[in-house]
């Protein structure tokens, strides 16, 4: 089943603000800093201990976020939410890709990522940002 859930973006406050959200919300709540991934080494030093994934669980509540800008894009404050578009198939990320993306921007196409999944990033022609991720090993 196909869901959607908000992705914020913090500009190097990730970790205080969902620490923020837990303490008004409850639940879980994970970090991924970038030095842990495959990018880290790619990363300045100053970079290597923001949060690249972040997520906030409690029941059926999910918030993800970020430290990480778009690719070649400034923050801006208030235009800093996406929407995560979790698939439940290959044929489903694909259509819901080239119809979210008609008439927009192509911020990042769909490929394989190191976390297992097939994922991709668009700004519709409304300027809405849609994440799209479709993690094979959940199916």
């Amino acid at each position: 089943m196909s869901q959607i859930n908000a992705y914020i973006g913090f500009n190097g406050v990730c970790r205080e603000a969902m620490a923020f959200y837990q303490e008004c919300l409850g639940g879980e709540l994970t970090f991924q800093k970038f030095e842990d991934t495959p990018m880290g080494s790619q990363c300045p030093e100053g970079m290597k201990n923001q949060i690249m994934h972040a997520s906030l669980t409690k029941n059926g509540l999910l918030l993800m976020a970020t430290d990480m800008n778009a690719p070649g894009e400034e923050f801006i404050k208030g235009n800093n939410i996406a929407l995560s578009l979790n698939c439940s198939s290959d044929q489903e990320i694909n259509d819901f890709f080239t119809k979210l993306s008609a008439g927009g921007k192509i911020v990042d196409p769909l490929k394989m990522q190191f976390w297992g999944a097939l994922f991709g990033v668009l700004r519709d022609k409304f300027g809405i940002t849609w994440m799209l991720n479709y993690d094979k090993s959940q199916n």
